[in-house]
């Protein structure tokens, strides 16, 4: 198995190759949604101008308005039906696509993986940057990925043969990067246990003018209110936030849409307000004057505590995952340590009696701008590509 290394800024940056003397491909698992992997993929293609981007499918109608202007090339995959709705269906077929990508005439190929990108085969002499969100969560925990869906048991049983197969095809797969990069400790950690792989942490993007306080919106409510800004899915235990809001009478608005809304809906107490879907204007004001987001699920990194933090608002999180990575208690949010809705309420409670400085939690989610980030990947990429004569 082919072990990657970590890549470790070294002498005279002027030395490393020049990106742009360099055919450059950034291959994203699948562009069938708008989320958190889409647009760190997106920043990756941004920093290294020139570059071609790839994907096994893509959807362009729900895409960036910057990923739509981009000319994506994608596999066989794309002229499926109905991709955007079933592409999640088609999990079995991705391996194939990937497997017969040719990407022969790039020197480098950064793979943006949650799932399946890893597996794309370069030439001898390129390189392979994998950045990686996660191993297959649906491969490695498949009781917790399942538990909280309808008939998640049933589920479970008719995919354990297919999903071990898929775990087979990943392990082959992992050993075909030369390099990795964790959007978190916590995936590094479980990269290193899934693959036996070392990875360098560079943490996703955020884009710290998108919520900034200089560009002050009205009130959006006469009365304070907690956040919810998220696609609304089991997984995120959104359950806990309504509970603990309807039971001590807060007001809670929630953005987002999903397939759990209808279900917290049925929870929810006349203190929480449902917006479903909203259009950025309305985001931005309601996220610049709430009290605290609320993020009471266990995300890997998650990218939407930084993002409200980058207007100056706190943040109410559950302490595990990639949370933990970045919010400090007491400077840029407070945690609750159970996952129950005794345990929020108390941290709830304990955050109204703490003054915040606006300041210096914008200072704080200054450190994870998009610049920041793709300053990073393109050091990482140029050191990499200076080992490369090790990688036949």
């Amino acid at each position: 198995m082919t072990e990657s290394k970590n890549i470790e800024a070294s002498g005279n940056s002027d030395s490393l190759p020049v990106l742009g003397d360099l055919s450059i491909a950034v291959f994203h698992d699948n562009f069938a949604q708008m989320g958190g992997a889409e647009r760190v993929a997106e920043a990756i293609y941004e920093a290294l101008p020139g570059a071609d981007l790839l994907s096994t499918l893509s959807a362009p109608e729900i895409l960036s308005k910057g990923l739509q202007s981009a000319r994506i090339t994608n596999t066989w995959m794309n002229r499926l039906p109905n991709k955007a709705r079933l592409f999640r269906a088609y999990f079995l077929l991705y391996p194939f696509a990937v497997d017969h990508v040719d990407l022969s005439a790039y020197d480098l190929i950064i793979s943006s993986c949650f799932g399946y990108a890893k597996g794309v085969r370069r030439r001898a002499g390129a390189v392979h940057v994998c950045y990686c969100h996660t191993p297959m969560r649906w491969v490695w925990r498949t009781e917790d990925y399942l538990s909280r869906e309808k008939n998640g048991y049933l589920k479970s049983l008719l995919l354990s043969l297919p999903l071990k197969w898929l775990k087979r095809w990943e392990i082959g797969a992992a050993t075909r990067p030369d390099f990795y990069i964790a959007n978190s400790r916590v995936v590094a950690a479980r990269l290193k246990s899934s693959f036996g792989v070392e990875a360098e942490v560079i943490p996703p993007p955020i884009d710290t003018a998108r919520f900034s306080p200089t560009k002050k919106t009205p009130e959006p409510e006469r009365e304070e209110y907690y956040l919810i800004l998220s696609r609304l899915v089991p997984y995120k235990r959104f359950d806990l936030a309504i509970q603990a809001c309807s039971q001590t009478n807060r007001r809670l608005v929630v953005i987002g849409g999903g397939p759990d809304r209808k279900r917290l809906e049925e929870m929810a107490g006349p203190s929480v307000k449902f917006l479903g879907r909203a259009p950025d204007e309305v985001v931005t004001q309601y996220v610049q004057h709430c009290e605290a987001l609320l993020f009471p699920g266990e995300e890997d990194f998650g990218m939407t505590p930084l993002e409200v933090n980058s207007a100056g608002r706190p943040v109410i999180a559950f302490a595990a995952g990639g949370a933990t990575e970045t919010i400090v208690d007491g400077l840029n949010g407070v945690f609750f340590d159970e996952a129950s809705v005794s345990s929020l309420i108390d941290a709830m409670d304990r955050f109204e009696k703490m003054a915040w400085d606006e300041a210096a939690i914008q200072r704080h989610a200054a450190t994870y701008d998009i610049k920041v980030f793709q300053e990073r990947i393109t050091e990482f990429a140029r050191n990499a590509l200076s080992k490369r004569s090790f990688h036949p």
